[in-house]
């Protein structure tokens, strides 16, 4: 699902992250150090995103947005957190120097060229 040309984007670009409350309010961060797991998986490190993690408990639908000056996807997906196990353990050997409490695992189910 997810090439090369969005796989390199993905990893050398902050990107954005959206998730919505329980009453649907959007709220938007930028992250870094995502990782490529699989063909259709995002791991993205837990550092300071207290509502983001609470809005994912909530409801789990994620956007996430990443562009570059040759153009960017708009990827949605599917949003589990973890702070114990095989995905943190890796979210903390990316995230060298913050304190990766938990990791995000992003299960994406479309992607949408910006351009």
């Amino acid at each position: 699902m997810i090439n090369e040309g969005i796989k390199n984007m993905i990893e050398n670009n902050a990107l954005a992250l959206a998730t919505a409350n329980k009453e649907g309010k959007p709220h938007v961060i930028a992250v870094g150090d995502v990782k490529l797991i699989s063909e259709n998986q995002l791991l993205v490190g837990d550092n300071y995103m207290k509502t983001t993690i609470e809005n994912i408990k909530i409801n789990p639908n994620v956007s996430l947005v990443v562009w570059n000056k040759e153009g960017g996807v708009s990827l949605e997906g599917i949003a589990t957190y973890y702070n114990s196990g095989k995905y943190l353990e890796e979210v903390k050997r990316i995230h060298k120097g913050y304190p990766a409490k938990g990791a995000i695992l992003i299960k994406i189910n479309k992607i949408k060229s910006l351009i």
